[in-house]
């Protein structure tokens, strides 16, 4: 199962859309606080329609505290500085895909952590800044699930 990791998320909508991403790919979903919004947000619930329950979600205090509980073998920081192309990658089903804020994305000692495997980039036409975050892990998480022949899916 593939693991989602954002950190410090600040749009709810973006969380939403990611719980029911989590749900219909069979995904884990791990958000690190301090959270922008609340999980009771109204735009959050909407955004993740009735695919909460469906969904593993957790929540942790700290990237610390994520990465006692997820024991990373290999962790893919994805940001637009990004040294190698999310379609370079071959992916592992135990995978952590950790995503930064929208505002800013993945600050410095995040993207350089030791337990980064590589640092990611989703291309895009010069002179843009961002791909928005949802859509983002979507793109990834698609590809490192069509690498496992989409397993688990119904066909």
């Amino acid at each position: 199962m593939f693991r989602i990791l954002f950190h410090t998320p600040e749009i709810p909508g973006n969380t939403g859309a990611a719980i029911r991403l989590a749900a219909v790919a069979g995904a884990e979903l791990h958000l690190v606080e301090p959270l922008g919004f609340s999980l009771e947000d109204s735009k959050l619930k909407r955004a993740g329609l009735d695919y909460h329950d469906l969904t593993v979600l957790h929540v942790h205090a700290s990237l610390d505290d994520a990465w006692r509980a997820l024991q990373p073998r290999r962790v893919f920081a994805y940001t637009s500085d990004g040294d190698v192309s999310y379609t370079d990658i071959t992916y592992e089903p135990t995978d952590v895909l950790m995503f930064g804020r929208e505002s800013d994305g993945l600050p410095d000692e995040v993207k350089h952590d030791p337990r980064v495997t590589a640092r990611v980039r989703v291309p895009m036409l010069p002179s843009r800044r961002s791909l928005n975050l949802a859509n983002t892990a979507s793109i990834v998480l698609y590809e490192a699930w069509r690498q496992q022949d989409f397993a688990g899916a119904q066909r």
